[in-house]
């Protein structure tokens, strides 16, 4: 039986795309706004594009912040994506006056350097270690047929679509960097939580991959 994801439904950006990449890696995927269908599934995606700010007051205003942060503290697996992925920490340079979601540690950071805004491009991630799985091992939960593979298996040097101008400024989680032209965070990972700074649903097959190692993995 295909797994449940529950897409979360705050009513900000193109969440149709996020619905659409996990339903083609094999899962029940459903945009829904019912904290009933958000705890019961077996995982969580919460995407974001545009403003930190604009999207913390959408997500409170559908009063979906309690569950969203219910269901990352039970263990649920839990992809956020972009926008989604800043949201999870506590503050943003974008939206000082707006607090986050608090779930991780720390500050979203505008992008640093001399550099044209946003990083809209495709840009190339590199995995902060080699043994990327023994580092990070709460989320790299293996494939019963496969024993070997991981979420970010595969990835290392992956080419992904990237559109932002901040990012949070967290080493500790690091799991993927790109470089613009220093290194920003492309990738965190804790516990049962795994964010991407780019989107992998509109980052070709090995966007898509990674889409299908979160599915298989649950």
């Amino acid at each position: 039986m295909s797994p449940s994801v529950a897409v979360v439904d705050y009513g900000i950006g193109n969440l149709f795309s996020a619905v659409q990449g996990i339903a083609r890696a094999g899962a029940n995927s459903e945009l829904t706004s019912d904290p009933n269908r958000i705890l019961k599934a077996d995982a969580v995606v919460l995407p974001g594009v545009g403003h930190f700010g604009s999207c913390m007051k959408a997500i409170r205003a559908a009063r979906l912040e309690a569950v969203v942060k219910e269901v990352a503290d039970k263990g649920v697996p839990f992809l956020a994506i972009c926008v989604g992925m800043q949201m999870l920490y506590d503050s943003s340079e974008e939206a000082p006056d707006v607090s986050g979601l608090g779930i991780l540690s720390g500050e979203v950071c505008r992008l640093r350097g001399d550099v044209k805004l946003p990083h809209m491009q495709w840009n190339q991630i590199e995995l902060t270690h080699r043994d990327w799985a023994s580092k990070h091992a709460p989320f790299t939960k293996m494939y019963a047929s496969k024993p070997n593979v991981q979420i970010l298996e595969g990835l290392d040097r992956s080419w992904m679509y990237f559109v932002h101008s901040y990012a949070p400024d967290d080493k500790s989680r690091t799991a993927a960097v790109c470089y613009y032209p220093g290194p920003i965070t492309a990738a965190v990972a804790e516990g049962n939580i795994l964010a991407t700074q780019f989107h992998p649903e509109k980052s070709g097959p090995d966007g898509q991959q990674l889409l299908k190692n979160f599915v298989l993995s649950l």
